[in-house]
């Protein structure tokens, strides 16, 4: 390829990894929100989330435009296409956050909130799965790919086990509905955040290998060669 293909793919990768900081800062900030009660964080947030929508266009176009000028093949495609993907994934995760940020906003004021469920873990291993799925495609790493594959089983875990909690709390404080219909949206926005932390780690496993783990289980994705050299896509 062609030096202004390499430098131009660069600068799209920096990009990319800004809207991922941008998304991870989100995050961050709705963890306050959600386990601090710092509502003044959502101004910010729902600001940011322009920003993603605005980068999410910059990047898809120039995608197209690198496909066209220079018809990448093999790695170089696959990159371009999984860069893509990872895109549309991190504006998803900005959407979700967001979401939360509207479910939360009608019961930041009730003294009570914080002693009905504790959202810290839940939170912190979210948070943890994207900043580990953007890892692993800055290092292409399919070993820490899987990990953040492997980690969606604890936040499943964790989700199930917030909402038997919440419904029990539902059931004995009928006057709580409001509040605990809206704990219910953010904790399962919170595990779609997660799904698509999975999704971003599919993609780089397809990036770096070549191969398509979406639907598969995850022994099988285990299973892959985890000691095997990584193509440089890029």
């Amino acid at each position: 390829m062609p030096l202004r293909f390499d430098s131009d793919l660069g600068k799209l990768k920096q990009k990319l990894l800004h809207m991922a900081a941008i998304a991870e800062q989100m995050i961050q900030s709705m963890n306050s929100v959600l386990i601090d009660r710092a509502e003044e964080l959502l101004g910010k947030i729902y600001e940011n989330e322009k920003s993603l929508d605005r980068i999410q266009k910059e990047i898809d176009e120039e995608t197209i435009r690198l496909i066209g000028v220079h018809t990448p093949v093999a790695g170089d495609l696959r990159l371009l296409l999984m860069m893509a993907r990872i895109n549309a994934e991190i504006e998803r995760i900005g959407d979700k956050v967001v979401d939360i940020g509207h479910f939360v906003e009608n019961f930041l004021q009730a003294k009570h909130t914080r002693d009905v469920i504790d959202f810290t873990h839940v939170a912190n291993v979210t948070e943890q799965m994207l900043h580990s799925a953007v890892n692993a495609f800055i290092n292409k790493s399919v070993n820490e790919a899987i990990a953040v594959i492997n980690a969606d089983e604890e936040v499943d875990r964790i989700t199930d086990q917030t909402f038997r909690v919440l419904f029990t709390h539902m059931l004995s404080c009928p006057s709580d509905i409001g509040f605990i219909l809206g704990l219910m949206l953010a904790a399962q926005a919170l595990e779609r955040i997660a799904d698509h932390a999975v999704n971003i780690a599919e993609d780089v496993i397809y990036m770096v290998e070549g191969e398509d783990v979406r639907h598969r289980k995850v022994e099988d994705i285990d299973n892959l060669d985890k000691n095997s050299g990584s193509p440089d896509a890029g």
